[in-house]
């Protein structure tokens, strides 16, 4: 049982919901959200659904570029 199975918080500085994904923290700062951790960054429901809005062009591009 990971952390997230345990009832860790979400990392996200103001957010007190709990967790349900475990992350880098590279790619939370890549998406523009500010996160309190070091190492793993934890995201809850609503947090990781706008950091794959936003992460969804960059990782289409890079697809992209791994074709050619």
């Amino acid at each position: 049982m990971g952390k997230v199975g345990k009832g860790v918080k979400c990392s996200v500085v103001g957010c007190k919901e709990d967790a349900v994904r475990s992350i880098s923290l590279e790619e939370i700062s890549r998406a523009g959200l500010k996160a309190s951790a070091s190492g793993r960054g934890y995201l809850c429901k609503s947090h990781y659904k706008e950091l794959k809005k936003k992460l969804r062009k960059d990782k289409q591009i890079e697809q992209w570029r791994m074709k050619r």
